[in-house]
């Protein structure tokens, strides 16, 4: 009898050890879910338990405004590359976690910060500076790279590890970086922003919203080699004096020639996820004249169909509209004094600005240029003559943005023959 209670007693603490064991390992993935990016970014992740956001679009509520696809993606805005015109926007100022679309920034301040010819060796923190099972090209210390080779990886690859040593490289640390980051942002014109690391990965303090990105997005892409790194298909990095063999990548982004939801058009751009932000994506396309950027964020089942549906409703409802300003001269009231007004000739109490080009903006093909309203703001430049940036709205929405430039006052000298100079 005794045996027999002994032997049930051992049972029951071998069935409690089994389930603490599996209860461990439970907790585990979900930390490494929560925590960790997941490596193949290219492939949409789709889980059944979340919720569908098919919420309007604020756009649909403009008057002669085509009405948008619904999405599931929480927020997204698509933008006009060329002209800075939002064509689409949902929730586009709720803040959200980006994921490794942050390296779209990280790829740019390193563009405009860093020699593209130098080389650099793997700090052991930036190594091992970011857990195991996180995106990675498996960098070590004292690796040697050149700068290309870092930002292909950092682009195709996501490569959380070359994000931490590009930040590095730039400003010191990763904290310096953040606040590199966080200016260039407000430069840009973001308003919802704040980033606290380089690579995206969980943070309560890292966050962005689907407008404030793509105005990242349409900034970095005006970078001629922001622009070489998201767009390439295929990289290859060479045996290096710490790794044997070749390491052999490709750009994740799933919707580029050759991809498993390839679009005709698309042209690159950049994938990410975690368990907390979701599928976020940005992408470049292209078709005929018309230039744009989509950014989705917080995509339930996969961000491609989202995206293309917004390409297809982008090139098909809306077209470059002349808005046939004066292209050689625009005044504003301006108060000179009385010897100004001797020098500048026929200008009186006005000061003389024009547009280097003509003006377009990106608008749906009811809405023609009458019923565009503009928008002047003057800004004073301490390092070259003033100018005034246009802003061109239909009901409170941007359509296009231009630049008045200041018409060089030597142009406009009085010179008196009799008098030297």
């Amino acid at each position: 009898m005794k045996s027999y209670r002994k032997t049930a007693v051992q049972k029951l603490l071998c069935l409690l050890l089994c389930g603490i064991m599996i209860l461990q390992t439970g907790f585990a993935v979900f930390a490494e879910d929560e925590y960790y990016e997941e490596y193949y970014e290219e492939e949409p992740v789709e889980d059944p338990h979340m919720p569908a956001y098919y919420e309007p679009a604020q756009t649909d509520s403009l008057d002669l405004w085509p009405q948008s696809p619904a999405i599931e993606g929480k927020s997204a805005v698509v933008i006009d590359l060329q002209y800075g015109g939002v064509l689409y926007a949902k929730n586009p100022d709720e803040r959200l976690y980006p994921a490794s679309i942050t390296k779209v920034m990280t790829c740019l301040l390193a563009c405009e910060n860093l020699d593209m010819n130098d080389k650099f060796i793997m700090t052991e923190s930036a190594a091992f500076g970011i857990e195991p099972g996180s995106s990675s090209i498996y960098a070590d210390t004292d690796e040697e790279f050149t700068m290309e080779q870092a930002l292909m990886a950092l682009m195709l690859e996501s490569a959380n590890e070359i994000a931490l040593r590009i930040a590095e490289l730039v400003s010191g640390n990763v904290k310096k970086f953040s606040e590199l980051m966080n200016a260039r942002a407000r430069q840009i014109g973001c308003t919802g922003t704040h980033f606290n690391n380089p690579h995206g990965l969980p943070d309560v303090n890292h966050y962005t919203t689907a407008h404030d990105m793509a105005l990242i997005a349409k900034e970095a892409w005006m970078n001629p080699l922001f622009r070489k790194f998201c767009t390439e298909d295929y990289y290859n990095i060479p045996p290096t004096n710490v790794q044997p063999e070749t390491r052999y990548m490709r750009n994740h982004h799933g919707m580029m020639s050759g991809m498993s939801y390839a679009y005709e058009g698309v042209l690159g751009g950049k994938t990410g996820y975690t368990t907390a932000a979701g599928n976020t994506l940005v992408t470049y396309a292209r078709r005929g004249e018309i230039r744009l950027a989509v950014v989705v964020l917080n995509s339930v089942a996969g961000a491609y169909g989202d995206t293309a549906s917004l390409l297809d409703y982008a090139f098909g409802n809306f077209r470059k509209l002349n808005m046939k300003v004066p292209e050689d001269t625009d005044s504003i009231e301006n108060r000179f004094l009385p010897c100004e007004k001797y020098l500048i000739r026929n200008c009186g109490d006005v000061r003389p600005f024009y547009y280097r080009s003509r003006v377009y903006v990106m608008a749906p093909q009811t809405i023609g240029p009458k019923e565009i309203e503009t928008v002047r703001t003057w800004h004073k430049n301490a390092a070259g003559p003033d100018y005034i940036e246009v802003e061109f709205l239909y009901q409170g929405n941007t359509v296009g943005n231009a630049i008045l430039y200041e018409r060089n006052v030597l142009q406009d000298l009085l010179i008196d023959p009799s008098v030297g100079l």
